[in-house]
């Protein structure tokens, strides 16, 4: 690969800001603090990808990558000025572009992020639209679980008698279900449903 060492280097530099996000996260759901277990579940393994879409004379007959929610605790996504991301409206389910700022990224959060707070927080639907008159650069860095980590709400999150919704599954296989089937917006995270 051409530019291995500096995507390397790109995912080793993303460490301090997937820190700090996920230490202000779990304040949110009273894990004070993140153990060496906890941060290896959190962030044990990570993935970039360098995403490239080429132009389409007719975008309307072609999608970029179709409606789905990532698998991991978080996504950062690092986007050129070309734009082709959408989100969706949870209330409205009208879609909605995420515009490309110069120098900034797009944090999604993730199933695994979502299931591990027992649904406080909420992965997103996106999705990417090809363009007509430009190609299209992503770099994408997924924070993920180990393979052979359990994931399901974190006993913090349920100390206060909150009902599970959530029930505990090994991330290998909610990835594996994940990638058995074209992308279909949040569906996938129905797999770990209690």
């Amino acid at each position: 690969m051409v530019c291995r060492n500096q995507a390397l280097e790109y995912v080793k530099s993303s460490e301090p800001v997937v820190k700090k996000l996920l230490t202000i996260l779990m304040k949110g759901l009273n894990v004070k603090e993140i153990d060496e277990s906890k941060e290896s579940m959190l962030m044990g393994s990570k993935r970039i990808n360098l995403n490239y879409y080429p132009k389409c004379p007719n975008p309307e007959l072609t999608v970029g990558v179709g409606r789905h929610s990532d698998v991991s605790t978080l996504t950062i996504l690092l986007q050129d000025e070309i734009g082709g991301l959408y989100v969706r409206n949870t209330e409205t389910m009208k879609w909605i572009h995420v515009p490309p700022v110069s120098g900034s990224l797009v944090i999604n959060v993730g199933d695994a992020l979502q299931i591990m707070s027992n649904g406080n927080y909420k992965s997103v639907e996106h999705r990417v639209v090809a363009n007509g008159s430009s190609n299209r650069i992503s770099v994408p860095i997924f924070v993920n679980p180990r393979p052979s980590d359990v994931i399901g709400p974190l006993p913090e999150v349920l100390e206060s008698g909150e009902k599970q919704i959530y029930k505990n599954v090994l991330y290998k296989d909610y990835v594996m279900h994940f990638f058995s089937k074209a992308h279909d917006g949040k569906a996938t995270v129905e797999f770990a449903k209690a």
